[in-house]
């Protein structure tokens, strides 16, 4: 099953919660802190209210999202959320 999202929508697909800290303590549950960044599996048409708008965002960018930003869905096992192209703060290059 995909997902294709609407207008200036992308769907990210979630980061790993680190499982323990950098020196070693492993962290459970509610102690994992939730990462803000995800990496786009699927990028809307850019059609909003029947205007285009240019999508900045490319399916394979690594991201920043806004913290509380989007709906979570979770599909066959695996997390994603879908976020407004405005949600994004940031694309991190190598």
């Amino acid at each position: 099953m995909k997902i294709r999202p609407l207008g200036d929508r992308i769907v990210l697909k979630k980061a790993e919660a680190e499982e323990k800290t950098a020196s070693g303590i492993i962290l459970t549950g509610a102690a994992k802190e939730q990462p803000q960044f995800a990496e786009v599996v699927a990028v809307g048409s850019g059609v909003v209210d029947g205007k285009e708008i240019t999508m900045e965002i490319n399916v394979g960018d690594k991201v920043i999202y806004s913290k509380y930003a989007g709906t979570e869905v979770k599909i066959e096992d695996e997390e994603f959320i879908v976020i407004k192209q405005d949600d994004v703060v940031g694309v991190l290059e190598d």
